[in-house]
């Protein structure tokens, strides 16, 4: 009962956060929001509580599984001559070089016109439900497939009619979630169920948030969406090559990032611990953020770990935490784990802001202009939506 009661309280001071930012009060769609809130609680319930949604969970993670496998056959192939130690295991082998294989599965199915057509109609659904324009819901649903980037592209031909609220929830809809090509690298690290129920509550919370920060009010008449074509390939080969190089692209790029940001909080640890003994910038973190995990339902022994990889995601990126959390899993509570891979499974960081502010500018530079200026507020409103997506997860845990 207890935790039952600090989750509420943890969605109401989301909820009242988010308020207080909001430029808009008088338009926020409640009814909107509401919805959208019970959306989570009954796709937590049923992912977690129902036999229907535990065979959901197990089926998605089966063909995740065996899309693992054909990835592993890929790579083994090419760095099958690699020496590793038995039971060792090399990241960038094992874990970012799958990217390659999920990103030239997504670039077949859409030059095949087969996810498009899914995240068209899912995308009108979730209008339906959220009651928000179509331009936005489909954005959402596409930045559950895609990449920060690649989804925003898709909408371009769309910027002429986003004012900045409108400019604001497709920018938060793109840091709020996480792209399909990453999932299996992410299944590699953390628990597969709490993974994939990330992936939906995400989304959700990501509007919620950003429709009570930015209310928008779009006339029916001119509620239409006409999307970009995000495949320019001409044969379903030329599609493999694309996402093949694409993948390539990401895999190298999380690396990149991955040696830069632990290397730089190796060398913040150092220079910290030279003036106070001992004190790491993770454990400073965790003190900050305990107070939120405790919120979220985190057993109260645990809320200064669970808040130090909070915080080391935010000024790093999940994966980075990801990594960290990794090594704690068997030393926490099965709360606390499924409640923290929720929390990390979504691009909300720093690094985001230059990512989609970059993205836009190359679309259009007012626009892109006019995103750098409210990254700070945007970084806020996708940590926010990453905790209500953890409390959902915590309630039925």
């Amino acid at each position: 009962m207890v935790s039952f009661l600090l989750s509420l309280a943890s969605i109401a001071v989301v909820i009242g956060i988010a308020f207080l930012m909001s430029n808009d009060k008088k338009n926020i769609n409640f009814i909107g929001v509401g919805t959208m809130l019970l959306a989570q609680l009954v796709t937590t319930f049923f992912m977690f509580q129902t036999p229907w949604g535990e065979a959901l969970i197990k089926g998605i993670s089966a063909v995740f599984n065996k899309l693992i496998e054909f990835g592993t056959e890929g790579v083994n192939f090419i760095l099958g001559g690699v020496a590793v130690e038995e039971g060792g295991s090399v990241f960038f082998f094992n874990v970012l070089l799958l990217i390659v294989f999920f990103s030239t599965l997504l670039s077949v199915l859409t030059h095949l016109k087969i996810l498009p057509f899914i995240i068209k109609y899912l995308g009108l659904g979730l209008s339906f439900i959220t009651r928000l324009p179509k331009v936005e819901s489909f954005n959402a649903v596409n930045s559950i497939f895609f990449g920060q980037s690649e989804a925003i592209i898709a909408i371009k031909s769309q910027f002429q009619r986003l004012n900045n609220n409108r400019l604001y929830i497709v920018s938060a809809s793109a840091m709020g979630s996480v792209s399909a090509s990453i999932v299996g690298a992410y299944l590699n690290i953390l628990p597969e169920q709490f993974v994939l129920v990330a992936l939906p509550l995400n989304m959700f919370s990501a509007l919620i948030v950003a429709s009570i920060i930015a209310p928008v009010k779009v006339p029916k008449e001119e509620d239409e969406v006409d999307i970009q074509d995000v495949s320019q390939s001409k044969s379903i080969f030329e599609a493999m090559g694309n996402g093949a190089l694409d993948g390539g692209k990401i895999a190298l790029i999380v690396g990149a990032m991955l040696i830069a940001f632990i290397a730089s909080l190796e060398l913040v640890n150092y220079a910290i611990s030279a003036i106070f003994a001992g004190v790491t910038l993770q454990e400073i973190l965790g003190y900050i953020f305990a107070p939120i995990g405790f919120l979220m339902g985190i057993p109260a022994s645990e809320t200064v770990q669970s808040g130090a990889i909070m915080g080391t995601k935010i000024i790093t990126n999940e994966f980075v935490a990801m990594l960290q959390f990794e090594q704690m899993l068997s030393e926490v509570s099965d709360k606390t784990v499924g409640v923290v891979t929720v929390f990390l499974t979504s691009f909300a960081n720093f690094s985001s802001i230059g990512i989609i502010a970059g993205t836009v500018q190359g679309i259009d530079a007012k626009k892109g202009a006019e995103v750098s200026s409210f990254g700070m507020k945007l970084l806020i409103g996708a940590t926010l939506g990453s905790i209500l997506s953890g409390t959902m997860a915590g309630i039925f845990l």
